[in-house]
């Protein structure tokens, strides 16, 4: 009878337990079911797209935005570019600092910054970092008549006079492989009168910089317009009127007999021409004949 009323009390707790338990895991399987919905809603709110302003043609660098060039898309959210643009009306008359090719997102690390804000000059984003950019005035010759561009390549030949020497002049180049960071127009005086000046702005090294600006202030600059793929050095030792005209005398080999013949013609050209002597005269023999008191002669030659 104990026993089975010991047994009839023990119930309830075993019910509570059960209970317990059955609360526990619902609760877990609740929280594991919301962890997974709120990431598949996570993943399914960061797929979906959105609105942004990309490229609808390609736009070079340092050229001023216009409409045509834009168009919106839609782009998933979680791969979205900082900086991106979501109105096509923000972005007109932005300029680029970089080319951006057909489809890709313009954005505020490819732009100018706009007016009012440091560091919005266009020029202090093109310069690579550790050199510096020098503008030199050239004329149209020294442009290459106006056919640099930015991105070409450049050689720099200075003409001024040898060390040493206030007659005889050199040309020398003193830089090579320049790139070009813009090209462009500066009015200068001319005989007082203004005058349109063409100007190169080169990116240089600081210390091929110095050499550029020396080399300015003492003698004449010519640039000399590379192929877009040759980048080989050339190490030139300069050159002087003597040693063009030094080499022009040892490398016409066959001009050389031809101008001793001809020098050799022309002194004997200059020797006096002397009349030939006269040939000596025929001996002559007189003959005397006597006749009685008459006496004659005659005379015979050879």
């Amino acid at each position: 009878m104990f026993c089975r009323l010991g047994g009839f009390m023990t119930r309830p707790k075993t019910v509570i337990v059960v209970s317990a338990f059955a609360l526990l895991f619902a609760g877990i399987a609740a929280w594991l079911t919301y962890s997974y919905l709120q990431t598949k809603l996570d993943g399914f709110q960061a797929v979906q797209p959105q609105k942004i302003v990309v490229a609808a043609k390609e736009i070079s660098m340092g050229s001023t935005i216009i409409l045509p060039q834009l168009k919106e898309t839609s782009w998933p959210k979680d791969s979205i570019p900082p900086g991106s643009a979501q109105e096509v009306r923000t972005l007109v008359g932005r300029v680029a600092i970089r080319p951006i090719a057909s489809g890709d997102a313009v954005t505020e690390q490819k732009l100018k910054p706009k007016s009012g804000t440091p560091g919005s000059g266009f020029m202090t984003y093109v310069v690579p970092p550790g050199h510096r950019a020098v503008t030199v005035a050239v004329n149209e010759v020294a442009g290459v008549a106006g056919f640099l561009t930015p991105n070409d390549r450049v050689d720099v030949v200075v003409t001024t006079l040898l060390p040493g020497s206030d007659r005889e002049n050199i040309s020398k180049i003193i830089l090579e492989n320049i790139p070009i960071l813009a090209t462009g127009q500066v009015t200068d005086q001319k005989e007082g009168k203004p005058v349109v000046v063409p100007t190169v702005t080169l990116d240089l090294k600081p210390e091929d910089a110095e050499k550029l600006v020396l080399s300015a202030s003492k003698g004449t600059l010519q640039l000399l317009l590379r192929n877009i793929t040759d980048s080989a050095l050339v190490g030139s030792k300069g050159a002087t009127i003597g040693k063009v005209l030094s080499a022009i005398d040892h490398t016409s080999a066959v001009s050389k007999p031809l101008l001793a013949r001809h020098v050799h013609v022309a002194k004997a050209a200059r020797k006096p021409v002397l009349a030939p002597k006269a040939a000596p005269p025929p001996p002559t023999f007189t003959l005397e004949i006597i006749r009685g008191t008459d006496k004659s002669s005659r005379q015979y030659t050879e």
